[in-house]
């Protein structure tokens, strides 16, 4: 058993199966987006598909974000102990595994309609591309958004078999909502990022940061009670805005001395937000 763990143990930590934060993080939204389309319970086998395709794709975006970082992660404090950093698992297993899990990812969407296998190539296109994007542009957290944000569209072609105005309006809200928690995020790395030429959306805000992050829960709260009044959603949903309108406010404040630790806990309880919209819609839809 102990060599067992030895052998599966890295490859667990490259996947992040470990934590499984990120999973809820692609997860939620594509939710958001299966109970809306079918304005209630989805069928299972849809549902099946995106909650092990949100397990499987996640791993893979890990493994090729660690595969594009491994020059630079042992430089990071918080990334140095990964195990491409440490070589524990060579460049070419990695890439191995990353062809592996988009092969099993692309067998779940197999079982779906046409539209949702074509819409599936742009969620792999963005995937792969994401992690080569912090050497070019300060805005790598919002191709992470357009990665993550890419099942709300799968999500509605796979129930209704189209992709609707209302789904690009979620795409939108996911989108913001991945710049709020990948900009906490950043700010944990910020200074070791800066040494080694990484570029991030908090290194572009600078002191600035937690002011812009605060505008963007705004927006985000203001695109989400547009689609409540646009689809009638009712009181469980009201409620809902209510409690992540608390969840924001609260991130902000543990964050407000910028302590690298408080940033990365805002990050890892923002998917209590994207659950507690999900319950909303659930109940309202029940």
């Amino acid at each position: 058993m102990s060599l067992l763990h030895t052998k599966i143990g890295p490859y667990i930590q490259l996947m992040r199966l470990d934590k499984p934060v990120g999973i809820y993080l692609v997860l939620w939204p594509a939710l958001w987006a299966l109970w809306l389309a079918a304005e209630g319970l989805p069928p299972g086998l849809v549902l099946l598909v995106f909650i092990l395709g949100a397990i499987v794709m996640r791993s893979a975006g890990c493994v090729i974000n660690d595969y594009a970082d491994r020059h630079w992660d042992g430089a990071v404090a918080r990334t140095a102990q990964r195990p491409l950093a440490r070589g524990l698992i060579t460049p070419k297993a990695a890439l191995i595994l990353f062809a592996g899990l988009c092969l099993v990812g692309f067998g779940l969407v197999l079982q779906l309609n046409t539209l949702t296998i074509l819409l599936s190539l742009g969620a792999l296109v963005l995937a792969t591309l994401y992690p080569f994007t912090k050497r070019f542009t300060y805005w790598p957290q919002m191709f992470l958004g357009a990665a993550f944000a890419w099942a709300v569209p799968m999500g509605y072609a796979a129930v209704l078999g189209t992709v609707p105005y209302q789904a690009w309006l979620v795409f939108a809200i996911t989108l913001v909502w991945t710049l709020i928690y990948d900009t906490f995020y950043a700010i944990t790395d910020r200074e070791d990022d800066l040494k080694v030429g990484i570029k991030s959306t908090a290194i572009l805000f600078g002191r600035y940061d937690l002011l812009v992050i605060g505008l963007l829960q705004s927006l985000m709260l203001l695109l989400l009670v547009w689609l409540g009044i646009w689809l009638q959603l009712g009181v469980a949903f009201w409620l809902s805005l209510l409690f992540v309108a608390g969840l924001f406010a609260w991130h902000l404040w543990q964050s407000r001395h910028r302590d690298p630790q408080a940033c990365f806990k805002a990050f890892k309880q923002n998917h209590w937000v994207g659950l507690v919209i999900l319950v909303g819609l659930i109940i309202d839809y029940y």
